[in-house]
This record gives C-alpha cells, sequence and structure tokens, in this order.
C-alpha cells in the first residue's frame, strides 16, 4: 500500500497536524485498518477508496478507534489527490460516515464543506473546573464538549489533568477564548479516544464555527488553534454547513510493507 504523511493546516512542515494517508484498492479487515493507523501512531490515519461514481469512501482512525469525522486527515487527502494522484476536477466529493463531505481547491487553500454542529448550552459539568483549573464562562455540547473561558493566554498556558477529561462523557473537549489578532484560538482534548492533545483540529471547528459566529456576529472568521506545533484555520459559517479552509504540505512518502 502507498502511504503518504502530510502536515496539514500549515505552509511548513514540522507544523500544523500530521495525518497518515493511505490509499487503497480494496478494503482490508478492520483490524487490519487499526492495526496500521496503531503501528502509524498519529492522531489520525486516513484511508480512501474510489467509488465507480467518482466519488471517493473515506475513514479515519486514531490509533485506538475509528472516528466519525475528521477535518484535517480530510484536508490531508485531500492533498495527496490533487498533488500526488493527478485528480484534475475541481471538487473531491467523500462518502464518509458523517454524510457527503466536499473539499475544493481555491485561492491557495483547500476549503472542507462540513456539517454544522452548533453546541448547545449545558450546565458546567462537575468535573471540568478541576480538570481545567479554571471555571468556565459558558459550556455547550455537541459531539464535543466546548468550553468558553475569557482569554487567549488561558487557553495556552492551561495544563489540563487528562485523567478527569478521560472521564468524560465526549469524543473531545474543545478549550475557547477570543483571540488577540485573530477571532478566536482553542485547543483540542480527547484522551478518551488515544489522543492526549491534537494538533490542529478540523472538526472542531464544525462546532466553533457556529458558536463564534453567532457570538461575533460575522460569517468569516479566522482561528488559531494553540499546541506545540499550532496551526491557522479559515472557517465560513454557511447555514447548516461550514467552510474550513487551510493549507497542507507533504513530509513523507512511502509504502506499508503487510
Amino acid at each position: 500500500m502507498k502511504l503518504f504523511q502530510v502536515d496539514a493546516f500549515t505552509e511548513h512542515i514540522f507544523s500544523g497536524n500530521p495525518a497518515a494517508v493511505v490509499p487503497l484498492t480494496t478494503w482490508p479487515d478492520v483490524r487490519t485498518l487499526q492495526q496500521i493507523a496503531s503501528e502509524n501512531n498519529l492522531s489520525e490515519t486516513a484511508f480512501y477508496l474510489q467509488n465507480k461514481d467518482g466519488s471517493y469512501r473515506l475513514r479515519w482512525f486514531t490509533p485506538t478507534t475509528e472516528v466519525d469525522l475528521c477535518g484535517h486527515a480530510t484536508l490531508a487527502t485531500a492533498h495527496v489527490l490533487f498533488e500526488h494522484e493527478g485528480y484534475n476536477e475541481k471538487v473531491i466529493r467523500f462518502e464518509s460516515n458523517s454524510g457527503l463531505l466536499t473539499v475544493e481547491k481555491r485561492d491557495d487553500l483547500y476549503w472542507m464543506n462540513f456539517p454544522s454542529q452548533p453546541p448547545d448550552k449545558i450546565p458546567v459539568p462537575k468535573l471540568i473546573p478541576d480538570a481545567l483549573g479554571t471555571i468556565p464562562i459558558f459550556t455547550g455540547m455537541n459531539v464535543d464538549l466546548l468550553v468558553l473561558v475569557s482569554d487567549e493566554e488561558t487557553v495556552a498556558k492551561m495544563r489540563p489533568d487528562l485523567r478527569i477529561l478521560e472521564k468524560m462523557e465526549a469524543r473531545g473537549i474543545i478549550v475557547t477564548a477570543p483571540g488577540k489578532d485573530v477571532d478566536f484560538v482553542s485547543r483540542f482534548f480527547a484522551p478518551s479516544v488515544g489522543v492526549p492533545e491534537d494538533p490542529v483540529t478540523g472538526s472542531a471547528h464544525t462546532l466553533l464555527t457556529p458558536f463564534w459566529s453567532n457570538r461575533l456576529s460575522k460569517k468569516e472568521l479566522v482561528a488559531r488553534q494553540h499546541s506545540k506545533r499550532g496551526g491557522q484555520i479559515h472557517c465560513i459559517q454557511l447555514g447548516d454547513r461550514v467552510e474550513i479552509g487551510g493549507s497542507a504540505v507533504t513530509y513523507m512518502t512511502g509504502s506499508i510493507q503487510i
């Protein structure tokens, strides 16, 4: 099998979020897919196979489990198709566990069109203040738990207790605040699915985009995810859909021997 490793949401290697991308000619069994993802030991490995109608079936695995949506590995897959696999149409259509996803390359960015997942307000979970070391301004829930804190410095310096966060009934925990030179900043923790902290999380912005679009009364936003690697995300709110844009760069190409 071919193997690509791509840094997503960045123009420079050694930053952004690394994802493995594996093109397939037939689907292996789930155990093999999971073993490959575990061996890669990145936050996500994306596997794709072309359908008869020209679209692609796309699946994502963390080192421990399959997930229903992953933004940075989708962006990485689009980059592989456009830059390495000779894809020459304007838009790539992906069939996924989260429905139809599309990626279009324009303005030097890859733009992913995903379902919007605005968070519903919930009471502050009892474990959150101890886990994060701060009392949230707002907490909301969709597939992930969104936690709003006061400022960018609180987000950047946060040292959460991952053992507590692992007990939360959510795929991941998004911590967010207004940005100083961008519209908003965030970090993403998902220890329950084998990702202690994700460097840059495209899927989290399906919650963050409608949340901040409503809060700031603007449709187009620029975001930064604070992590050791860091990354920049462009967001557009489109009703029940969001567009999430970013760059990508290839770090490695190779092959898997199994």
